[in-house]
């Protein structure tokens, strides 16, 4: 039935009505208009849109809420992924959608949230967190990091009559830290991993231990040196815990670290670190636990370990990182110093 005008159904309404079919298309609607000519002409206005197809209006497709900072963060938390450091970048970008999150918007939030930090710092609390949570939800972005973002490289480790030193020095209050010194001293290990070392992971009757993975990477197999095996079994015969050590990472054993360095040069140092002190200067300020990993990998080194070899005993992930201890072993070439012309033997230098 072709479309024609309707008068108003009820007295409540003087509009005209558009009623009936137009190629296929029904149609029941008002004309909001109580004058002829012009429902008329709307009239043919709706046959031109049918006929164009531009009626009935089809609808939109819904378009998906545009992803926010927020909702990112609390996906890779939900995920299991690390949560340290997340909280204040959720709190500064909040809503902030993730079109808007590029290179100058996070370099600004480095230096809101890290005013003062250095560029290694503000590596670790913004940048890395910001491109992991980035990367989880999919989004293609490169940032760039700060300029000196990888810090200072350390290379400095300890000559044998220093670290024996100060594991003796530790020994005479307290045998079970020199243990743990020995263990981070053999093995290579960082102080978290050496501090949740378990009991069954030890076996000594194989002088072997089985390392769980820190700092993302994988668990490995240890070989432990004689002198180590020994004060592990003395350690056990002690104990029945299902930990190794005794100790979680804290200010208090940095604090037995010192003890033990300020001990072995002949320094007084208090048993309990008081509030306020400070370690006295010397000259073994600069060994931290984590220069005892240093030690053993040059040590390794000097005992003709290669940059392969130090990757192939886990403890490192590439030969990049590894080969920072090249300095431990003077190349070759140092060997034909030797060679060079004697200046005791010269002949014939005019006067």
């Amino acid at each position: 039935m072709p479309l024609k005008l309707v008068p108003a159904r009820n007295k409540k309404t003087k509009s005209f009505y558009i009623r009936g079919s137009y190629l296929g298309v029904a149609v029941d609607k008002s004309c909001r208009t109580d004058r002829r000519s012009l429902a008329r002409t709307m009239l043919k206005r709706l046959e031109g849109e049918i006929e164009r197809g531009e009626y009935p209006p089809r609808e939109l497709p819904r378009t998906e809420p545009e992803r926010t900072f927020l909702t990112a963060a609390i996906a890779y938390l939900e995920a299991g992924k690390r949560k340290r450091y997340v909280a204040p970048l959720m709190k500064y970008f909040g809503e902030t959608p993730l079109s808007q999150i590029d290179q100058a918007a996070i370099d600004q939030a480095a230096i809101a949230l890290v005013p003062n930090g250095k560029p290694a710092t503000r590596n670790v609390y913004i940048y890395t967190p910001v491109s992991a949570i980035l990367h989880h939800v999919g989004v293609d972005i490169t940032i760039r990091r700060p300029k000196g973002f990888k810090g200072r490289v350390i290379t400095d480790w300890l000559v044998p009559e220093d670290a024996f030193g100060i594991i003796l020095a530790a020994d005479k209050f307290d045998r079970e830290f020199g243990t743990l010194l020995t263990y981070l001293l053999y093995t290579g290990s960082r102080i978290g991993a050496a501090l949740d070392l378990r009991r069954k992971d030890v076996q000594l009757e194989k002088s072997r231990a089985w390392a769980r993975s820190q700092k993302g990477q994988p668990h490995m197999d240890i070989r432990l040196h004689p002198d180590l095996c020994e004060r592990l079994r003395e350690l056990f015969a002690s104990h029945d815990r299902h930990r190794v050590f005794r100790w979680h990472y804290s200010a208090y054993l940095n604090h037995l670290l010192n003890r033990a360095k300020l001990g072995y040069l002949g320094i007084k140092c208090p048993t309990r670190r008081p509030a306020g002190w400070h370690e006295p200067p010397n000259r073994l300020e600069w060994v931290t636990f984590h220069i005892w990993r240093h030690t053993w990998a040059t040590w390794m080194r000097q005992a003709g370990t290669d940059v392969k070899g130090l990757v192939a005993t886990g403890n490192w992930r590439d030969e990049r990182t590894a080969s920072r201890y090249a300095h431990a072993v003077a190349r070759d070439e140092w060997e034909r110093v030797n060679e060079l012309p004697s200046l005791g033997k010269t002949r014939g230098v005019a006067s």
